[in-house]
């Protein structure tokens, strides 16, 4: 290092650095200080797109030199230089130099990644040269190649102009050469010149810091020799290999690009827009990892970048710090990070962010935020930073994202039972499929881990390169702590205790016995026990400890945070379980219920989940479990006459199986909220009546031997009621009445129910009322018809009852009444047209019901009707529902012929109408489906009105051949058809007809449905395949549906149709006699007649040889047949 600067090299070097000032900090190409680099020139060029070079490039760097300038010193050094940092350098001495590069040299740099451009004094003098810098300046601006000149004892000044000594070169070599060439050579010289490289003249070592005390730029400069320059240049193309390497960190992750499709139009990279996005979900579902990838995915787009990781462990504060210290202290470490200046002292107040970024363009990944003034340290205001920003933060409490004004957020959701397999299978086998031997352990270990990203990491690294044996020892293990290691309880558990002490124990209670419950009626077991469990409930679920499925509206946890859970409630007391508030282990429970020593009195909750008894004969098991609220044991082994020694602040109450056929006298259901006695030997509840204030739910179903309920009277909050298979259950009390705020009652297959009280009205409230298969119930009061509110009404299968109430007309809501099996009912009140609502009357099997009331033709909104197996229960006034989509006829044996029908008719399903003859009516709708099967009494003129009624559905009917109205026949499954020329558009229509196969012995499953698959094909060239639903195959019949091809292209006139039967369901193996016996072709010509106004299309036929056949389309008022002759 020289000790003495002349005055040329100070003003060369000052000139340097002040290019450098507003950039030596910020610029993308380093993200450290640019101490060691100068600008070829003081303009500055935009950010570079991404890179997109191939991904693996066949060299690292390519360097294009002019060799009689540098082979002997610069180069050699520069070669043993990147050698020594593992730089591959393509540098190729068998390659014959010419006044061209040829193919070899071009396929060199454009399969590198890296371009060093040695610029010396003659470096012009060669055409080879100049014309590999224009190849390479192409690369640069075609795929983003990284170009690096180094001016070696020669001004950018003069290349970029062409002047003094390397003008007069670049002159000389220009001679005779055509100015097109020249332009090129000096567009390629003029650009290079601009780019950022290095200056082997005026290469100092400039050093300077900020002091912000005086306010003083503080510069020292130092003249360094070749050899460090060399060096510098080596680490920094070093440094580019590294950033452009492409990246295989998540080769193989699993659903990844759906996550990145929900992503792209929450970040938005093209706009300029300052943006923050949020990614929410519960811990370890992977936000983290989509964070990470976006981060090494985008981050070169950006002129800064910076991912801090797991801010919530990292820079927890303590919950007496004042917000500024925790905001600088924050700041500190963010700016520290974002710049590579390792002393945080530096950043020394607030505004030093906002001052330093309001003009970069910045990618910020804020990972595992859990407070406010986390974001507002980071990423308080979208002014901080300059125009295209993106700040993505992770967290797992949406009230933080929502707080700090994020309004794009993506929520993370469990994989796919499919993609959460691979995700094991990737960490236990390396492959996203189980090995050989492996399917059914892979696939149980999955279904108890559950869903949860983190917890498919852990188990499969757990059993990576296991044998299949060491697998099935784990196993039963692994059913109770999947957490062998306590690596995911480490993760988990940071969340929970973030929580109060308040929504701490909700989380317990969730995990020790209320998961998989529904929302009411948890908030209202636990309402007395917290102070606001619905506010609780919600933090849970915004903190994603818990989800709501909606579809059920149950509360559930997954799998790891129950176990989490109970493994916490477990740590209050390990070798004593009496003490702790749950119980969860079968054994544990076992343990306790038979010490008549031990103090239990901590004890909360009992719930055996396990479907194995808990053995205990003891009467006095729970005497001392004074405050026990929370009890579900299922099984037989609990004795009956404990139950005189159960808690009085009993909330829960769930025994499945008991042998208990009266509660004792001295139960004092006071406080109870939920009852569930299923498949119970009860015979009643209690005698005399008992205070049930408390209850809302009530669950005896399957109680076969119930035969009474008890007083109902103080129950004015019971919401749910279930009685559903109580064979012996005769009648409801009176009091039922009472229960105002009932909303259902289940007593579906309550066999030997005779009556129903007419107290039943008293509640109002009922929304679904069940009595499918009350088969002994004669009558249902006509107060029932007060209950306004119910949503549908189901008496299918109650064959004993005889009418209905007159009143039916009073139901308001019901938009389905089903009535189906009510094998005794006579009569449908004509009022029931009055049911504004009804969308859906099933009388399907009601045998003894001779008509229906004219009045049902003006139910305006109804849009299913199933009259099956009714006789021959139909009436002309049925074309007068308007919205009828769905009529269902199948089984009427004496119907002979059908009405006119409506034209908003979708289904008709007249299968098994053996009577049928005559259809007096036309199918108007273009997507009806038609279904006669076994209708083999049909006329000739009924057939040709299925055959050829234009729909986009299918038509069914019996038949033993292709009618001959089909202009192209053929036996077996595929038939050629000769095009009507003059009729071809862009598509044409065809109308086909198949005829499935009726041999003996086959067995056709009558759920089986099917599709009918019809490839097209042109001299010999598949052209498409349509696929058409056909229902269910049936042995002998004829399946009629229409088939466009687009034939605007065709260069043939013969199209080949082939047919293939193909099964919906998987389970059904398609025998080889399951086929199509015959087929036919009918090509459809459309013409557009004027007649009076009005257009008609008219199918006609093609001239089939010497047999004419003509299709008419005839026309009458608002109908229309087809008659084939």
């Amino acid at each position: 290092m020289d000790s003495y600067l002349s005055l040329s090299s100070v003003s060369a070097a000052a000139i340097c650095f002040y290019a450098l000032l507003g950039t030596v900090f910020f610029n993308r190409k380093s993200r450290s200080h640019q101490e060691n680099k100068t600008m070829a020139s003081s303009s500055l060029t935009r950010l570079a797109p991404p890179s997109s070079l191939p991904p693996n490039c066949k060299h690292q760097v390519f360097p294009s030199f002019h060799g009689v300038d540098v082979l002997e010193n610069f180069l050699s050094h520069i070669v043993k230089e990147f050698k020594s940092n593992a730089i591959d350098l393509f540098i190729d001495n068998n390659i014959e130099r010419s006044k061209s590069i040829g193919p070899a040299l071009i396929e060199a740099i454009r399969g590198s990644r890296v371009a060093i451009v040695l610029l010396s004094k003659n470096y012009a003098s060669s055409t080879w040269c100049l014309n590999e810098l224009v190849e390479i300046m192409e690369c640069r601006e075609e795929v983003g190649q990284t170009v690096i000149p180094i001016f070696y004892q020669v001004n950018p000044t003069d290349i970029k102009k062409q002047k003094s000594y390397f003008g007069k070169v670049f002159r000389k070599t220009c001679k005779g050469k055509r100015n097109e060439e020249i332009q090129r050579w000096k567009h390629a010289l003029t650009d290079v010149a601009q780019i950022e490289g290095y200056h082997s003249i005026n290469w100092f070592y400039v050093k300077f810091f900020h002091d912000y005390i005086t306010e003083r730029l503080i510069i020292s400069l130092f003249r360094k020799n070749e050899s460090e320059m060399i060096e510098y240049i080596a680490t920094d193309v070093s440094n580019k290999l590294n950033l452009s390497a492409p990246s295989s960190d998540f080769d193989g992750f699993v659903g990844m690009k759906s996550q990145m499709v929900t992503m792209g139009p929450l970040l938005q990279l093209d706009s300029e827009e300052v943006r923050k996005i949020g990614i929410l979900g519960q811990p370890g579902i992977g936000k983290t990892t989509i964070a990470r990838y976006i981060f090494n995915t985008y981050s070169r787009e950006f002129q800064l970048s910076v991912f801090m990781d797991n801010i919530k462990r990292k820079y927890a504060t303590t919950a007496c710090s004042d917000d500024y210290s925790v905001k600088l202290d924050l700041q500190k470490h963010f700016m520290s990070q974002l710049t590579n200046v390792t002393d945080i002292n530096n950043f020394s107040h607030l505004g030093i962010a906002k001052h330093r970024l309001k003009d970069k363009k910045v990618l910020v990944v804020l990972d595992d935020v859990d407070r406010l003034v986390q974001v507002e340290a980071f990423a308080k205001e979208t002014n901080w930073f300059g125009p295209g920003t993106r700040i993505i933060i992770t967290s797992q409490d949406q009230r933080v994202l929502k707080a700090s004004g994020i309004n794009h957020i993506h929520k993370v959701n469990f994989p796919s039972d499919d993609e959460a397999l691979q995700m094991f299978c990737m960490y236990a086998f390396d492959q996203k499929y189980p090995k050989d031997g492996f399917e059914e352990l892979a696939c149980e270990v999955v279904s108890l881990v559950g869903r949860l990203p983190l917890g498919l990491k852990v188990m499969g690294s757990y059993f990576r390169g296991s044998f299949e044996q060491e697998w099935t020892e784990a196993l039963p293990k692994l059913r109770t702590h999947l957490d062998r290691d306590g690596e995911i309880a480490s993760i988990l558990k940071f969340s929970y205790d973030s929580l109060c002490d308040e929504d701490k124990r909700l989380f317990l209670h969730i995990a020790c016995f209320f998961n998989c419950e529904k929302v009411g009626i948890v908030e209202d077991c636990l309402a007395k026990c917290f102070s606001d469990v619905r506010h609780g409930r919600r933090v849970l679920a915004k903190k994603s400890l818990i989800s709501i499925n909606m579809d059920w509206g149950t509360i559930e946890m997954t799998r790891l945070l129950v176990q989490l859970g109970r493994k916490i409630v477990r740590e209050q007391s390990v070798n004593e379980p009496g003490k702790r508030q749950f119980l969860n282990d079968a054994i544990e429970i076992c343990e306790v219920l038979s010490d008549d020593r031990a103090d239990s009195s901590s004890v909360i909750g009992i719930n055996v989940e396990t479907y194995e008894d808990v053995e205990c004969t003891s009467e006095r098991a729970f005497e001392r479990l004074h405050n026990l609220q929370f009890l579900r044991i299922p099984g037989k082994g609990v004795n009956p006459q404990s139950i005189n020694y159960i808690s009085q602040k009993l909330k829960v109450l769930i025994w499945l199986n008991s042998e208990m056929t009266c509660f004792p006298s001295n139960f004092n259901p006071k406080f109870l909220v939920k009852l569930e006695m299923m498949s119970s030997k009860l015979k009643k509840l209690w005698e005399e009546t008992k205070p049930l204030n408390n209850l809302k739910w009530m669950n005896l179903s399957r109680s076969r031997r119930l035969e009474e309920l008890p007083d109902l009277s103080t129950a004015t909050n019971l919401y749910d009621l279930d009685l559903s298979y109580c064979s012996s259950l005769v009648k409801l009390p009176s009091s039922i009445g009472n229960a105002i705020n009932l909303q259902s009652l289940h007593l579906s297959f309550c066999s030997n129910l005779v009556e129903i009280p007419p107290s039943i009205g008293n509640a109002v409230n009922i929304k679904k009322n069940s009595l499918i298969h009350c088969s002994s119930l004669v009558e249902i009061p006509t107060s029932i018809s007060t209950i306004t509110s119910l949503t549908s009404l189901d008496i299918s299968g109650c064959s004993s009852l005889v009418k209905l109430p007159d009143n039916i007309e009073t139901f308001t809501e019901p938009n389905h009444i089903n009535l189906s099996g009510c094998s005794s009912l006579v009569e449908i009140p004509s009022s029931i047209v009055n049911a504004n609502n009804l969308q859906k009357l099933d009388l399907s099997n009601c045998l003894s019901l001779v008509e229906l009331p004219s009045s049902i033709g003006n139910a305006i909104n109804l849009q299913k009707l199933n009259l099956s197996h009714c006789s021959s229960l139909l009436d002309p006034w049925i074309w007068r529902i308007s919205r009828l989509r769905t009529l269902v006829l199948s089984g009427m044996k004496k119907l002979v012929s059908l009405p006119p029908l409506p034209d908003s008719l979708l289904f008709l399903d007249a299968e098994d109408c053996e009577s049928l003859e005559r259809l007096d009516c036309s199918f108007d709708n273009p997507d009806i489906c038609l279904n006669f099967v076994n209708c083999f009494k049909l006329n000739q003129e009924a057939r040709d009105l299925i055959s050829l009624t234009p729909t986009n559905g299918y038509a069914v009917f019996p038949g033993t051949e292709v009618p001959q109205c089909f202009t192209y026949r053929s036996s077996g499954s595929s038939l050629t058809v000769k095009l009507i020329q003059k009729s071809l558009g862009i598509s044409t229509k065809f109308k086909a007809c198949i005829l499935s196969a009726d041999l003996e012995g086959n067995n056709f499953p009558h759920w089986s449905q099917a599709s009918v698959c019809c490839g097209i094909m042109s001299r010999g060239n598949a052209l498409t395949a349509c696929y058409r639903s056909i229902g269910r195959v049936i042995p002998g019949h004829l399946y009629t549906f229409e088939v466009e091809v687009e034939t605007d292209e065709l260069t043939s006139t013969e199209l080949v149709f082939e047919f293939e039967i193909q099964f919906d369901y998987s389970l059904v193996e398609r025998p080889e006699e399951w086929e199509v016996q015959e087929c036919g072709m009918l090509q459809l010509l459309e013409k557009h007649l004027e007649n009076n106004s009005e257009k008609f299309p008219e199918l006609v036929r093609e001239d089939d040889g010497d047999n004419r056949q003509l299709l008419f389309f005839l026309f009458f008022p608002n109908k229309s047949i087809f008659l084939c002759f």
